[in-house]
């Protein structure tokens, strides 16, 4: 087989002197190294990442910068940072590497595959994360920071497109900008390397980043996964900034537990923060609590100052010698509002330089606060799965069981409850969305809302409409093959109903519908009183339907009889 040099067949980013790869004339393969690239998974600012095939035959997943940037010496030594930071660190949570050329006329790095979609797309698609998986997430995700910090590294730049979900289990990457202890800082005077959303307020300030900078961009990521909107809302990078700055987050739908943590961890001031240990401290007894074991009340010691983090800043100044600035590479590129990538923005202000305190002993242990911490306190746990399968399979009984007994009067109260389920989902979206731009909630935020419900109510009637139109032609096909095989009226109404309930759940337009009532069963669950009554109640209601239903038959109102005996 043939092999020669030719460029990469990538039309969007081929091109550029310099930048060729191996080519076999027979098959086209496209080769880095020893790897044969395979498909584009993503791309940033400064690199594409391939799913490329190994020698050996394993997948594994290829960076390697864009061409028009390979013979810039700053953008080598950034992904030369990015192997030497992926080279300290070893955890399941992270995609380790596997092998690198940073050197090489085409620059690569190779890591771990992971078959998954980042976080990002992963909420647009499935929807924000729950309850135990939500506890879970954060654990996982915090598993892999500690194992970031334990390699001495800052990772810089957490946020949802640089967290792939494998499976249920989130896994971090792209260390593009994580900094070693010794290494110098790589924010430019006067220049700011980051996600304005993501990005914690000190380092806005033009202030060192720490590892508290780091819990911050968790617990904003961790915001997204359980909301699936940014914790500062959008719109221009400056009124971002501004608000990260102010603390100004909206961590509305965030469950309670959860809440609790994730604003301290988004607190203004470093020091006000957890520490990453204290952090999965409490996420490990939230775990075990919704594993039914007891959970006490949490004391916190104080983590002494690893002689890790305790680096020189800046040294003293000496007069007459000037200051060296390092250059930097340049993160501006390409704003992809799906992916929120990386950008450049200035900073608020240059830090001063100045020397860190000397390392002290470490505090006796004590708590966060007089008495029991309030935000590590005993929380009530998510609601469990069945709790809100029997919610919905009651309602669901109820709904089939009213469409039985009463037909015409039946089947207008199930299409009149879809359609203020569907109006209540498209009012919660469109506040949402004002809240989110805004990134945070106005007084008349509400009242808005109940003045345009009139337009709301209009939107969901053709949904709905068309929806009880399907589910009532099935239902009256399932009513017709009973009375085909000579089976009791009543009988053939439940057949009606079972057809349906289950058409208009899963029938045209009913994602609004299955949105609104999952969201209404899981409030009414997180009070373990009422989503049992509801449970209960409706299999009650359902089954006194039926039963007056087979004992006297149906009731046809508003009319007299039924249509047959007219």
């Amino acid at each position: 087989m043939l092999v020669a040099d030719a460029q990469v067949a990538r039309p969007r980013w081929t091109g550029g002197p310099g930048y060729r790869v191996r080519v076999t004339s027979a098959r086209e393969d496209v080769f880095v190294g020893p790897y044969r690239l395979l498909a584009p998974l993503g791309e940033g600012g400064m690199g594409v990442v391939h799913l490329a095939m190994a020698p050996d035959g394993r997948r594994v997943a290829l960076k390697v910068l864009r061409p028009h940037i390979v013979g810039d010496q700053e953008a080598r030594e950034r992904l030369a940072r990015e192997v030497s930071s992926l080279r300290r660190i070893t955890s399941p949570r992270i995609a380790e590497i596997l092998d690198a050329d940073p050197d090489g006329p085409v620059p690569y790095v190779v890591t771990r595959y992971v078959p998954g979609l980042p976080l990002y797309h992963h909420v647009a698609e499935e929807g924000p994360i729950t309850g135990r998986d939500l506890v879970h997430a954060a654990d996982c995700l915090a598993e892999a920071l500690g194992a970031v910090h334990a390699g001495g590294v800052l990772h810089r730049d957490i946020k949802p497109t640089n967290v792939l979900m494998e499976g249920r289990s989130p896994v971090l990457i792209d260390f593009g900008l994580a900094r070693v202890a010794e290494d110098p800082r790589l924010t430019q005077t006067g220049w700011l390397l980051g996600t304005p959303g993501y990005l914690a307020p000190e380092i806005l300030y033009g202030e060192e980043a720490s590892p508290a900078s780091d819990v911050h961009a968790w617990a904003a990521t961790l915001v997204f996964a359980a909301t699936g909107r940014p914790p500062y809302g959008g719109g221009p990078a400056m009124a971002i900034m501004d608000r990260v700055r102010r603390g100004e987050h909206d961590l509305g739908g965030v469950p309670a537990p959860m809440s609790a943590l994730l604003a301290r961890c988004l607190a203004p001031e470093p020091e006000d923060r957890p520490t990453l240990p204290q952090v999965r401290q409490w996420l490990a007894q939230e775990r075990a609590g919704q594993d039914g074991t007891r959970r006490g009340d949490l004391p916190v010691a104080a983590a002494p100052a690893p002689e890790l983090w305790t680096m020189p800043f800046a040294p003293t100044p000496v007069p007459g010698q000037e200051t060296d600035v390092v250059p930097l590479a340049s993160a501006a590129h390409e704003e992809d509002p799906a992916a929120a990538a990386t950008t450049t923005f200035p900073a608020y202000r240059e830090a001063e330089p100045y020397q860190r305190p000397p390392a002290v002993a470490p505090a006796p242990t004590t708590t966060l606060a007089p008495g029991p911490p309030a935000w590590l306190a005993p929380t009530p746990t998510e609601p469990s799965r069945a709790q809100r399968v029997l919610q919905l399979a009651g309602l669901a009984a109820l709904a089939g069981a009213t469409v039985a007994y009463a037909p015409y009067l039946g089947t207008a109260l199930v299409g009149l409850a879809v359609l203020l389920l569907r109006a209540g989902s498209i009012t919660r979206q469109r506040h949402d969305r004002r809240r989110r731009l805004r990134g945070r909630e106005r007084w008349y935020d509400v009242p808005a809302s109940v003045l345009a419900s009139p337009g709301y109510l209009a939107l969901a009637l053709l949904g709905t409409v068309s929806g009880v139109v399907v589910g009532a032609v099935v239902g009256l096909a399932m009513f017709s093959i009973g009375y085909l095989l000579q089976l009791r009226i009543a009988v053939c109404l439940v057949l009606a109903g079972i057809g349906f309930v289950p058409t208009l759940w899963w029938g045209p337009g009913s994602q609004r519908l299955r949105e609104s009532t999952r969201s209404l069963v899981t409030r009414t669950a997180r009070t373990e009183f009422l989503g049992w009554f509801v449970a209960v109640m409706g299999a009650v209601g359902a089954a006194a339907l039926l039963g007056v239903l087979l004992s006297a038959g149906p009731n046809w109102a508003p009319d007299v009889a039924a249509p047959w005996n007219r």
